[in-house]
């Protein structure tokens, strides 16, 4: 009988941030990457899995061929589900680690969207698509913005969320990148500076949206017998869970619940641990009114109830709930998609190597990444011994 091994992220780093306009996605694959192997004290050799994906058809392919790891490699993965696709890999590497599959797995992530915009290529307001099951909302115009902006109008309409909650959930993540040197928006921002700001899918502000970055990310996982001999602490992966919803508007069943409620029951169970327990959380932003529905949705609050939850600087840096604390996908970085960062965040915080932003005494974390328009959710518990 296989005895599942306790698996940790030993390693994480980031490429380079903001505007990245003299690197492709393939070096900022690369150079994540290797801040991640360096950072748990790691060579190339000792790497025999790989997840990734955004770089093309054969993404993980072309980055392990990138970065020189191809023929080495027992373990691949390109999962297709949005902005929570590291959450996902994370869960999917884990297992097969503990199984004894593989020893080491990274996992990276690369966009250059931000650049892209220099180029002339503009798609922050474009349909995802119109063919299979899409095409019924297309016609109606449901962009990715439109989607959520959905989602916030119902929540409005069914608890008296206001738009001065929404707005807060914008400040609270400016707050906190102001003490982020790698944040690319750091100026404090108030309530009135994002309900001003320019109006992109009622109710939802130009503030109110995550920003267009460049970047990249990696992590990397190992098993206990590798974690515990490495150059930083272990920050292990104690429960995970993962759950998907809808692709089209129609399907989704309450415009208010996040798939989380499923994904982040497995994970709470499986850690043992509440959302009482949790020291501090990295969750999806893509919009204000994701964070509002995962707070809800993982058990923070009850229903109807993160309006009120987020107000007096909640989720701040020494906030009841420190949440997003490098600012988030609205201020700090989106690369397209923003799953990675999360995870790279709880590991410093729960390192306490985030200096002015440092969460005192963090023990336990939770991430929570969101892909498509609420379409997809992976629950993490994180904690230190």
């Amino acid at each position: 009988m296989v005895v599942p091994r306790r698996v940790a992220v030993v390693g994480a780093g980031l490429s380079d941030l903001g505007r990245v306009d003299d690197k492709t996605e393939l070096q900022l694959h690369q150079q994540a990457i290797r801040r991640a192997v360096a950072d748990a004290g790691l060579t190339r050799d000792d790497i025999d899995g790989l997840c990734s994906t955004g770089t093309g058809v054969l993404s993980p392919i072309e980055v392990a061929e990138y970065v020189g790891l191809s023929q080495r490699l027992r373990h691949v993965e390109s999962s297709t589900v949005g902005g929570s696709t590291w959450e996902f890999m994370s869960r999917h590497a884990a297992s097969a680690i503990a199984l004894g599959l593989v020893d080491v797995v990274v996992l990276s992530y690369a966009s250059t969207t931000r650049a892209d915009l220099k180029r002339g290529v503009r798609t922050s307001n474009l349909s995802f698509g119109a063919r299979d099951n899409q095409q019924f909302d297309a016609p109606f115009g449901h962009t990715l913005v439109s989607k959520y902006a959905m989602a916030a109008q119902r929540h409005m309409a069914q608890y008296g969320t206001t738009i001065e909650q929404l707005a807060e959930v914008a400040v609270s993540a400016r707050a906190n990148a102001a003490d982020n040197p790698e944040a690319y928006y750091r100026d404090p921002i108030t309530i009135d500076d994002v309900l001003s700001s320019r109006p992109i899918a009622d109710p939802l502000t130009k503030l109110q949206c995550c920003i267009r970055s460049d970047g990249g990310g990696a992590v990397v996982l190992a098993a206990e017998d590798r974690a515990r001999d490495l150059a930083k602490a272990p920050v292990w992966i104690l429960g995970t869970g993962e759950a998907v919803s809808h692709v089209t508007m129609s399907e989704w069943p309450d415009f208010t619940e996040s798939p989380c409620v499923r994904s982040g029951r497995d994970a709470f169970a499986q850690a043992g641990v509440t959302p009482a327990d949790i020291d501090v959380c990295q969750l999806y932003d893509s919009f204000t009114i994701t964070v509002l529905l995962t707070l809800e949705g993982l058990g923070f609050c009850p229903p109807g109830e993160a309006g009120r939850f987020v107000e007096g600087g909640t989720l701040r840096i020494g906030g009841g709930l420190p949440t997003n604390t490098d600012g988030g996908g609205l201020s700090a970085c989106h690369p397209g998609m923003r799953g990675m960062f999360l995870i790279v965040e709880a590991v410093r915080q729960l390192r306490g190597e985030s200096a002015a932003r440092q969460v005192a005494d963090a023990r336990l974390a939770c991430v929570n990444g969101t892909g498509g328009w609420m379409s997809s959710a992976s629950t993490m518990i994180l904690g230190v011994d």
